[in-house]
């Protein structure tokens, strides 16, 4: 039997049908006798459904470079932040 954490790892892969049909069967079981995890299961099937519906019209165009370079620096400067503290 898998465990709540191990049943988590493997609910993308099992809900896109890329387990085997032992490991499917062993997350199922799990997850009939689990209700945290039924409603986990049920929450990440909604938001896959929402997702694979909602198709943006037009893409937003590419950062400029300079947007880019701020970005970047902003993230270096939030790491040594961390580092110092």
């Amino acid at each position: 039997m898998r465990d709540c954490r191990e049943v988590f790892s493997l609910l993308s892969e099992y809900l896109d049908a890329e387990l085997p049909s032992d490991a499917c069967s062993e997350i199922e079981e799990h997850i009939q006798g689990c209700a945290p995890c039924v409603e986990f299961v049920e929450s990440l099937r909604k938001s896959v459904d929402l997702c694979r519906a909602h198709a943006p019209e037009e893409l937003p165009a590419p950062l400029a470079e300079e947007a880019r370079q701020a970005l970047r620096e902003a993230y270096r400067k939030m790491l040594a932040t961390r580092r110092d503290s």
